[in-house]
């Protein structure tokens, strides 16, 4: 398979599938229905579909950045943008840490390397309970020096076959990032009387996203959520972030052939693109230091 091993979990009516390759979250389901738009096992994974994003999410303008008195070189993984993306684990093989009914953890040692040289020991719990799934990210600086860290996850929501023009979208944000033609960022717009503010649900209509978004209203536990509703079935699905997630991408993938607005990537990340040159939002794990992020889906 592709994917490499595939790990699954159930409890409370859904059922979870994640692949070796990526830990991504390749399957999410609830008695039966599709909260993700994933893939299959023996494909890769299209468009980082439920990948995790470390040791930083989004683009970093021409892969090259400076910390700690080093100037830094990262491959550069978007030729077409000219940007490093998405992070270094996207690919590899993830070791099965514990699996149990309903939960499973994953980890990965990121060895350092050229253009990001510290080692990392990463991991990941998927976690299923009766108020749905509950992705826990967590890394450990176990090098001599301090190092720049940032994540992400990249789940495709979805509410039925879309396309996503007739779902109805509460975004819990007030402000918009504003990007280049690369991507990047280079301001921010209140999204008051703009096309982009959901704070209210509305339907998405043809609405284009490739957008970051801050900002976000809270709950008191500090839980800002996403909701995505079918008004035709009265369906939805909601994604949750921690208080350690200030942004969250929405990509409604236009351009991207026979999958293109059939579902909504909404994408936790700790920081915005370009983190590791602007440092905004950027953790930086002490020697020993460990950092840890939650995010979660649920049925609506």
């Amino acid at each position: 398979m592709l994917s490499g091993e595939q790990f699954e979990i159930e409890c409370g009516g859904y059922r979870a599938v994640v692949t070796e390759s990526g830990g991504a979250l390749r399957l999410l389901e609830h008695d039966g229905r599709p909260l993700l738009d994933g893939f299959g096992e023996d494909e890769i994974a299209p468009a980082g579909r439920g990948q995790l994003l470390m040791p930083w999410p989004n683009r970093i303008r021409d892969g090259a950045y400076s910390f700690g008195g080093r100037d830094l070189q990262l491959p550069i993984s978007e030729p077409k943008l000219n940007n490093a993306s998405h992070g270094l684990v996207r690919w590899v093989a993830w070791s099965l840490e514990e699996h149990t009914d309903n939960s499973l953890s994953l980890t990965y040692r990121l060895m350092a390397q050229s253009g990001y040289p510290w080692t990392l020991d990463l991991r990941v719990v998927y976690d299923l309970s009766a108020d749905g799934l509950t992705v826990t990210q967590s890394a450990t600086n176990i090098g001599g020096t301090p190092a720049p860290y940032a994540s992400g996850a990249h789940p495709y929501l979805a509410v039925g076959d879309g396309p996503v023009d007739g779902w109805e979208l509460t975004l819990p944000a007030s402000t918009r990032s504003l990007v280049d033609d690369r991507l990047l960022p280079v301001g921010r717009e209140d999204v008051e009387g703009t096309e982009y503010d959901f704070r209210i649900a509305r339907p998405i209509k043809d609405l284009a996203f490739n957008d970051a978004f801050t900002d976000l209203d809270r709950d008191a536990e500090g839980v800002a959520t996403v909701v995505l509703t079918d008004p035709a079935s009265g369906r939805g699905v909601a994604l949750w972030v921690d208080g350690a997630h200030p942004w969250l991408q929405v990509f409604s993938a236009d351009g991207a052939g026979d999958k293109a607005r059939r579902s909504l990537a909404v994408e936790p990340m700790t920081a915005q693109a370009d983190a590791f040159r602007s440092g905004e939002d950027l953790v930086t794990l002490a020697p020993g230091e460990d950092v840890t992020t939650a995010w979660g889906i649920r049925a609506v």
